[in-house]
């Protein structure tokens, strides 16, 4: 029987993106290939944690909590095979799909929102072991074109506020190299992990985001709880 490591897992709001305040069950799979030097889920990245499950023991977790909505996240949970079956019985079970990706590999499974946060240079940990491995996957082109042309998406970018310009720039160009998004799919998140840092950087997006006329999204969770696990 298939299993997973799982970091965590929780019911609450969806705090990001276009479904931000829907009530979901949030399924946090440990295991990355990146390594961004802000991520606020290093349990399950840089130091994976968490037991390992049977799908059928997740399964019962979520006939539990009979949610309406799943999001699948991590880590990077297009990573294992075990998550696309697990697709499969939430998919059995009525329930909209999320699953958060950095885009840099490509599934075929039944998800009905694709969320996907391409990482900008200010990802790289810089002098770490890890700088030339996360530089050269953080952004494979080939994935994410297919992945962005298949699916429902939004499109996700987190945005440092002190290198807001080049990340900007970073974004411009690579847009001009993906299939063609509405304006309303492409939105731009501040690096953070406490409430005023968070509003300082939207602050600061809303004339790009004026221009442009991509949304901006906050980080609900973080006003709501800080930045907590099983939030």
């Amino acid at each position: 029987m298939s299993k997973l490591r799982i970091a965590e897992t929780f019911y609450s709001i969806q705090g990001e993106g276009t479904l931000i305040g829907t009530p979901s069950y949030f399924i946090r799979v440990s295991g990355c290939n990146l390594r961004c030097v802000w991520c606020d889920t290093p349990y399950a990245s840089w130091h994976p944690e968490g037991p390992i499950q049977t799908l059928d023991e997740i399964l019962g977790e979520v006939d539990r909590v009979a949610p309406t909505h799943v999001v699948l996240t991590g880590g990077e949970p297009m990573l294992f095979d075990a998550v696309g079956e697990l697709c499969e019985g939430l998919k059995g079970r009525g329930i909209h799909i999320t699953i958060e990706t950095a885009g840099t590999i490509d599934r075929n499974w039944p998800i009905d929102l694709l969320s996907v946060s391409p990482k900008m240079r200010n990802s790289t940990p810089t002098g770490d072991a890890w700088e030339l491995r996360h530089e050269q996957t953080r952004l494979d082109r080939g994935p994410l074109k297919r992945l962005i042309g298949k699916y429902p998406v939004q499109i996700k970018f987190v945005i440092a506020f002190e290198s807001m310009e080049e990340d900007l720039r970073e974004i411009e160009e690579l847009l001009l190299d993906l299939p063609p998004v509405k304006p309303e799919q492409i939105l731009l998140m501040p690096e953070g992990t406490d409430a005023e840092r968070i509003l300082v950087g939207m602050r600061a997006l809303v004339p790009i985001s004026l221009e442009k006329k991509w949304r901006i999204s906050p980080r609900l969770h973080v006003e709501l709880f800080g930045n907590t696990k099983g939030t």
